[in-house]
């Protein structure tokens, strides 16, 4: 347990008493018959543990709270205790959340505790019961509502802050931050986290930013947590030793690597290098536990077998392999869910890769479900469920399918039925009706809610899920898989770190129906066991603060307290304490680098010149090619969109290279602009369909074929028929239509940068370029080069260091000022915002500043509903990957003008904000603009997602935040026009299955 940083003060004439013996007698004092905390804990059915006891009791002294915990240890107790002290005075209490999926969970828990007329939600795009005693909001609502200084915060006792810890998420994080620092100084607040590493130092930082606070950790998993790995069919424990993690902090040197895993892994490598040229999966799998021993030491796998059973196993607990099992294993190609076929003497060689109908059919046997599987791609997801009903896997009972056939056709009834099929939603239900479900961010709402409230019954056995299913949502099982422990972060493959391998696996264990919880790592070519057991020691991970001011942060604080006052909120944040404590650390890391910069200078020396000098025109010179590769890059890729995208239907092009087809005729054009894909038919009357990817080089038609206006190439019969006449258009040397001349396709290479060849020119001038000793002196130089980097970067971080948040803050009123939302007196209130800066106030996103200077724009004057709702997804879109480059079309005149608007804006925002040495805004994406506007004109939801990479999930992920931008914007004083336009266009957008997946309540106008 931590002490609480704040200091009580103690009378003279009293004796100093320990902390602990302070706990003791406060717990004496205010555990009473008569007590708030007696009366609340009488409620609950279960006795509070020693740290619930310890946190309310510092709740009820009115004290703020930070209670530091692993997940599923009951934290939320306290947060439940604090909503009902705040009733018990006749006051409010609001409890916030990070997503809106969890403040939908607890407000159905606080409903049904307190009575539905004394709760509300409040999530941005809905509003339930605003005036309630309790309100549920997401951290954003609540930080909206402090900027407005709204009434609702009168009366207000204290706010509980779940999942505090999220703070340290990059994009959404610092709104928890102003909230804290925002808060009025008389309300409570009671913070939550998972267990940090650095609870102390936060705890720290919010007793002197909020005042009294105690710090309340628990290292203490009410479920012990047990370790393994699965290689092939068997389950190995990771450990040597009978050890359960509590989610306690490093505990080095006290636990053993299981030797058998060890053995394994090194039989494995050995088995690799043997096969060919080290291709993985080639070994025999012998090695320890590949001869089909038993598991030894009287355990399972160290798993102590229970005699209870809440039959949410599917009722077979460790009978056997369950039904459909094969002589052949299910396998699977990476995380795209290919299914195949993998038969005896493969499956020997496969090695000790694990199908994911094998791992299900382990974890049967081992009475291991219900189960969650997290896979890193929503594919993988999707593919898992396919290849486990493939593998003719059942794990539910008849009590089972009824409850879940009846949740199913809740959902068919919320959902338009032209849309099930589109939807996937037979094969998700034939998926559930086995106890199979895929839980990821492109589901639709509906049906990701009828998953979570399925597995909670016990109804589902196996959900497959991204990360994201580990943050807040009630969704426990008795076993937690982790298929690989690499994972995309949206740039790149990184490793899972200890501090999400705790979020995720802290799944694992029931509390009041297991008596232990599992997490298990699938083994993969190279899996290191040592590896696993650090991840899996390493139980707890430190909070660092993604706290900074952005455009409308800053005039919201302009126009509340002016820039002295704001600078000093800002100095304020947890991110400047974190600075400020790591300077001393900084400062001796460049001390002791700069020692080994002089050696690296002695060993880089050269006798016929500088160095230092010739590395930098070597760099530069890399710089510069590298900038024209890119380049040329891009504009190949343009061209290559280009040419697909003015194909018209009948074109004859030659396909040579690339896909290498041969001849085709066009029978379906590009669609989407930004990813166009056409259909052909080819020589050997086939249809195919033929994208960027398949293409060398810029397609150009050879011939014009006469085809029908109504083609069909269903039959065989009707695409032969095509592919005559393609021949006979070639044959004939029929022009493609128009005469169009696109012969310019194929000029796409640049010429290289005369900077480029004057770099090359000087480095082959430079003395050092003809030193035989050159490439020794150079290795020297890199190190001296890297080391000097770091160097500066340190001093830069030094420098920086004090008072960062305050300068950065007054290069963003700079650029206010220039762009006229900000007044030549910004340290006054009254006269800091100009009109400008007041509408700035009201939009909230990574692309603010950016959608405020397009309001102003001329091309916005005459948009139609339909087009502000195009340009509402223009702002909020990001895709999944770069968008290629290339001439974007938009659907009419008005938005072109709009998207052509939008470059300039964000080319000259862009400079300005590299000149103020400030984060570019985020480039807008029009990924989604053509699919918003076939929606808006009523298509089909088929037709709508026709030519675009986007599930269906994601669509109406997306067209939720268009909706709540529409409404930012409709709320924005001074242009009537706009207001009604916008709210029409949210009318439009709120259609069909878009309009099912918003929260089946009431929704302010």
């Amino acid at each position: 347990m931590a002490d609480s940083p704040h200091s009580h003060p103690v009378p003279d004439d009293e004796p100093v008493l320990s902390p602990a013996e302070r706990y003791a007698a406060a717990r004496r004092a205010r555990h009473h018959p008569g007590s708030r905390l007696s009366q609340f804990a009488a409620t609950l059915g279960f006795p509070l543990d020693q740290f619930q006891v310890q946190a309310c009791t510092e709740v009820e002294a009115g004290h703020g709270v930070l209670v530091a915990a692993p997940t599923g240890s009951g934290k939320t107790v306290v947060g439940e205790f604090a909503v009902h002290l705040a009733l018990s005075q006749g006051r409010r209490a609001f409890y916030t959340t990070p997503i809106k999926a969890l403040s939908n969970q607890k407000f159905s828990d606080f409903a049904a505790i307190h009575g539905p007329e004394r709760v509300g939600l409040l999530t941005g795009d809905t509003s339930v019961n605003p005036d309630a005693d309790v309100v549920i909001m997401t951290t954003e609502v609540l930080r909206n509502m402090l900027y407005a200084d709204s009434a609702a915060l009168t009366g207000l006792a204290s706010v509980v802050m779940d999942e505090v810890h999220y703070l340290g998420d990059r994009f959404r994080g610092p709104v928890w931050e102003e909230v804290i620092i925002h808060l009025p100084e008389h309300v409570q607040l009671v913070s939550l986290s998972a267990t940090v590493s650095n609870a102390e130092e936060f705890g720290a930082w919010l007793d002197t930013v909020r005042g009294a606070t105690s710090v309340i950790v628990s290292e203490h998993r009410p479920v012990p947590l047990w370790q393994h790995v699965m290689a092939g069919p068997r389950l190995y424990d990771l450990f040597a030793e009978d050890v359960a993690f509590e989610e306690s902090a490093e505990d080095d040197g006290a636990t053993v690597l299981n030797p058998e895993l060890a053995r394994l892994a090194s039989q494995a490598h050995r088995n690799a290098e043997r096969s060919d040229w080290g291709r993985p999966g080639r070994g025999r799998g012998r090695g320890p536990g590949g001869r089909g021993k038993g598991r030894g030491r009287g355990r399972q796998g160290g798993r102590r077998r229970t005699d209870r059973d809440d039959g949410r196993s599917g009722g077979r607990g460790a009978s056997g392999g369950g039904r459909g099992r094969r002589s052949g294993a299910a396998g699977w190609d990476g995380d795209r869910g290919v299914q195949g076929r993998i038969g005896p003497r493969e499956h020997r060689n496969h090695g000790l890769r694990t199908s994911r109908p094998e791992m299900v059919r382990t974890l049967e046997r081992e009475g291991l479900l219900p189960s969650i599987t997290f896979i890193f791609s929503r594919a993988g997801c999707d593919g898992a469920v396919e290849q486990c009903l493939a593998a003719d896997l059942d794990l539910t009972t008849r009590a089972d399918k009824r409850l879940i056939l009846e949740r199913t056709d809740e959902v068919a009834r919320l959902l338009p039925p032209e849309d099930l099929e589109v939807l996937g939603f037979w094969g998700w239900r034939d998926g559930l009706s086995r106890g199979f479900a895929a839980h990821h961010a492109g589901l639709l709402p509906p049906v990701k809610e009828a998953v979570e409230d399925l597995f909670a019954a016990g109804a589902l056995k196996v959900v497959f899920a991204t990360e994201t299913l580990a943050l807040g949502v009630n969704m426990p099982a008795r076993s937690v898989v982790l298929e690989k422990l690499v994972k995309f972060n949206g740039e790149s493959h990184v490793d899972v770190t200890p501090g999400e391998y705790t979020q995720l696996t802290g799944r694992a264990g029931r509390r009041g129906i297991d008596v232990e919880g599992h997490a298990v790592v699938l083994w993969r070519p190279g899996l290191d066991p040592a590896a696993v057991a650090g991840l899996a020691s390493k139980r707890t991970y430190p909070l660092k603060s993604a706290f900074r001011p952005t455009y409308n942060m800053s005039v919201n604080l302009l126009a509340q307290v002016g820039a002295r006052r704001a600078r000093g909120i800002l100095e304020s944040s947890f991110a400047q304490f974190q600075a400020d404590r790591s300077v001393v650390g900084l400062a001796r890391q460049v001390r002791d680098k700069e020692a080994s910069l002089s050696t690296y200078a002695d060993a880089m020396a050269c006798d016929r010149g500088d160095m230092a000098a010739y590395m930098r025109l070597r760099k530069e010179l890399a710089a510069a090619e590298k900038a024209g590769s890119q380049g040329r890059r891009r504009a190949r890729l343009g061209a290559l969109k280009e040419s697909l995208s003015e194909l018209a239907v009948g074109d004859v092009i030659d396909l040579r290279d690339g896909r290498a087809l041969g001849r085709c005729v066009v029978v379906f054009p590009a669609g989407n602009p930004q990813n166009p894909r056409v259909g052909v038919i080819t020589d050997k009357a086939q249809l195919r369909r033929i994208g960027v990817e398949d293409l060398a080089m810029p397609v150009e038609p050879i011939a014009g074929a006469d085809l029908p206006r109504l083609l069909q190439v269903k039959s065989p019969a009707q695409r032969k028929d095509v592919a005559a006449k393609m021949r006979e258009a070639v044959r004939t040397h029929r022009p493609p239509s128009g005469g169009r001349d696109r012969s310019g396709f194929r000029r796409v290479e640049p010429e290289e940068s005369p900077r480029v060849e004057e770099l090359r020119r000087e480095l082959q001038a430079h003395p050092c370029h003809g030193c035989p000793d050159r490439e020794d002196h150079a290795r020297w130089a890199e190190r001296w080069w890297g080391l000097r980097r770091e160097v500066t970067q340190l001093r830069d971080r030094i420098s920086g260091r004090t008072n960062t948040l305050s300068a950065a803050f007054d290069r963003i009123v700079g650029l206010l000022q220039e762009y006229g939302y900000v007044g030549s007196d910004p340290g006054n209130p009254r006269e800091a915002v100009e009109p400008a800066g007041q509408a700035l106030r009201r939009i909230y996103g990574e692309r603010d500043l950016l959608t405020s200077l397009l309001l102003q724009d001329p091309s916005v004057a005459r948009l139609t509903p339909e087009d502000w709702a195009c340009l509402a997804a223009l702002l909020v879109y990001q895709g999944r990957s770069e968008p290629l480059a290339g001439t974007v079309v938009m659907p009419n005149a008005r938005l072109q003008a709009v998207h052509e608007a939008t470059e300039r804006l964000q080319d000259r925002l862009r400079r300005d904000e590299a000149a103020a040495r400030l984060e570019p805004t985020p480039e807008t994406d029009p990924g989604l603009v053509a699919p918003m506007h076939r929606w808006v004109r009523g298509k089909s939801l088929r037709d709508t997602l026709h030519g675009s990479d986007l599930a269906a999930g994601d669509f109406v992920r997306w067209a939720r935040q268009v909706i709540d931008v529409l409404g930012q914007l409709a709320q924005i004083p001074g242009d009537e026009a706009r207001t009604r336009d916008c709210r029409r266009a949210s009318d439009l957008v709120a259609r069909g299955v878009v309009a099912t997946s918003l929260p089946t309540v009431a929704v302010d106008g």
